[in-house]
């Protein structure tokens, strides 16, 4: 029971009951249990083969009913040999994310013995930020968080420190505050395989001179030791693979052009690095603000008519963010390379060459050797525009890492799959922030057991008969079809005027895919009036076009008439590693942190 005031003066009262099952539940129980009112461990063992779950041998089934029985709330049915089951158990069960997740949980279960370039690995953008692209302490911290999270690609931005004999990682020219290269190091050893055993790569963006440049090599061979990867020869020619790199962590990087100290001149103004992220700074504005499908992203960026063919690469925005745009010829190239510290250059595996001539230019293929490049978000727009092919042939061998735009001072995100549909295998993200494009990138990482390695679909690697053009309109592979029954926690996770003073919250959700723009759509259930426990028993059908990518999206609001809705969470799944049949979903706030209880009932079927 609930007791709301109402009027200052009076009270109102409201009655929480538990929902009972839904039919769907209930007709499931029946089929499984005989017609009986208890279901035995045949009856499971049947329940679980149908759906899909793992098979379990009698000592594995026997442990697995009694902890469903242990979920439960009533009175234990007294039994004689192996345990049964109530519906209400049977009930509980569905509802219990633990046992009946809706995608495989830590199992690795794609190939791993293939090169890198064909994976999307989960990879983070300036790792050393807390906070914003300007003002932000520079700290260890979210390196490690981003490692437990199970990134797997790690930049660090390097320039001399103060006295110019030690190397300091902060954001160049801005008023962040510095954090040292060793302490940096030392956390990523620490960290760097608590989510994943598959390689961590650490991108630098070098501002160093040859001296420290020898300090950096010989501090990250007394760090990491054997745990380092790096080759005989100087270029590869096929990237190694995941397998093969197991507990390995690589260094990416290239020489600077040219030694670039920061001046004093050169340094945002604090109230310039104020002014800029007071605009749209706030927790609402980071979170609440919808992805733009990737067609809406490439207008925008080619609205000036803007011809990649003709653009050369350049620094989009304007503070060394990458180390890649700037054009120079193979000969200067070949001339800097002999002025980089010896042991330095032996180390970098991932060689990151600057490309010469325009965008198109750069995405021309050496077959003798494989390299990285780097593009802003902007430079991708403009060139998936007429060049889409382009970019695709190129990441069936190269590596290809995307990063925001410079004027994402609050560490706000974009679209990945602009990025993922092209082949890109570095979609690099702020991972200090959240909003709704962050929660995009953590549901599309928990395919392959979370690993960080998502191997590329079969369409992304092929050159023959042709390439895949991202522009191109396709009919439909399959159809899921997405049924909310209910959902529960929120009594439990949230205080009772949390979402209302005056009564219990009106929930409602909304469900709906993210992927090519063909694919992506929100829907959104009715809202549930005063109930702790919505029961909503809506079905939603999507078509794919492209399911091999494509996420679920979940969340869950909380009506107010006169003001905005509550947030009452969410969560995103790979539609690739969604099992069928009735599913727990737990659902994570704005920070992508996992509710202690808040979750729904869902039913996930493909024709």
């Amino acid at each position: 029971m609930g007791t709301y005031k109402c009027c200052f003066i009076f009270k109102r009262r409201f009655r929480w009951n538990d929902a009972p099952p839904p039919e769907d539940v209930c007709a499931l129980f029946v089929h499984h249990s005989g017609g009986g009112p208890h279901m035995a461990a045949d009856g499971l063992r049947r329940y679980l083969h149908a759906s899909g779950h793992d098979s379990l041998d009698d000592a594995d089934l026997d442990r697995l009913l009694d902890q469903i029985r242990l979920q439960g709330r009533v009175a234990r049915i007294p039994r004689v040999g192996r345990p049964l089951l109530a519906l209400d158990d049977f009930h509980r069960f569905l509802f219990s994310h633990d046992l009946n997740p809706p995608i495989r949980q830590g199992q690795v279960h794609h190939d791993m013995a293939a090169p890198l370039s064909h994976y999307f690995i989960y990879t983070g953008h300036n790792s050393y930020l807390t906070g914003n692209q300007l003002s932000s302490d520079c700290s260890d911290v979210p390196i490690i968080k981003a490692l437990q999270r199970g990134v797997r690609v790690i930049e660090l931005d390097m320039w001399p420190n103060s006295a110019k004999d030690d190397i300091s990682i902060l954001h160049g020219r801005t008023l962040t505050t510095p954090v040292s290269l060793l302490k940096c190091l030392v956390s990523i050893k620490d960290y760097a395989f608590v989510a994943s055993h598959y390689p961590v790569i650490i991108t630098l963006e070098d501002h160093l001179p040859p001296d420290l440049q020898e300090k950096v090599a010989k501090m990250v061979l007394e760090v990491f030791g054997d745990m380092l990867y790096y080759p005989d020869t100087d270029h590869l020619k096929e990237f190694p693979s995941p397998e093969e790199l197991k507990g390995r962590v690589l260094l990416s990087t290239k020489p600077p052009k040219e030694y670039l100290e920061a001046k004093d001149g050169s340094t945002l103004k604090e109230a310039d690095a104020e002014l800029h992220l007071g605009k749209g700074a706030g927790d609402d504005a980071a979170w609440g603000k919808e992805v733009p499908d990737i067609q809406s992203e490439i207008q925008s960026d080619t609205k000036h008519g803007n011809d990649a063919s003709k653009h050369r690469i350049e620094d989009d925005n304007n503070d060394n963010d990458d180390e890649d745009e700037d054009e120079e010829d193979e000969e200067e190239e070949q001339k800097m390379q002999q002025h980089l510290a010896p042991h330095y250059k032996h180390l970098i595996t991932i060689k990151a060459g600057k490309p010469k001539g325009t965008l198109v230019d750069a995405l021309m293929s050496d077959p003798e050797k494989v390299r990285r490049l780097s593009l802003s978000e902007q430079q991708l727009a403009k060139v998936a525009d007429h060049h889409g092919t382009d970019i695709v042939r190129f990441t069936t061998r190269n590596l290809l890492r995307i990063y925001p735009k410079g004027t994402r001072v609050t560490s706000s995100n974009y679209n990945p799959f602009l990025g993922w549909v092209h082949g890109a295998q570095m979609v690099a993200f702020n991972m200090q922030g959240y909003g709704r494009a962050l929660w995009l990138m953590h549901g599309f990482y928990k395919a392959n057991g979370g690993c960080g390695y998502v191997k590329k679909p079969d369409f992304l690697m092929q050159t023959e008969p042709e390439v895949f053009d991202p522009k191109k309109s396709l009919l439909p592979k399959k159809t899921l079809k997405v049924k909310v029954y209910m959902g529960d926690g929120w009594r439990m996770d949230f205080k009772q005027t949390h979402f209302d003073q005056y009564s219990p919250p009106d929930f409602y959700t909304r469900v709906g895919i993210a992927g090519v723009a063909a694919d992506s759509v929100m829907k959104k259930t009715r809202a549930i009036e005063d109930n702790w426990v919505p029961v909503w028993g809506e079905e939603f059908t999507f078509p794919l076009t492209v399911p091999e990518i494509a996420l679920l999206r979940v969340e869950v609001h909380e009506y107010d008439m006169s003001e905005k809705d509550d947030f009452g969470g969410q969560t995103v799944l790979p539609v690739s590693e969604l099992r069928p049949g009735i599913r727990a979903v737990a659902l994570f706030d704005r920070k992508g942190n996992k509710f202690n209880n808040v979750k729904l009932l869902m039913r996930f079927e493909f024709d």
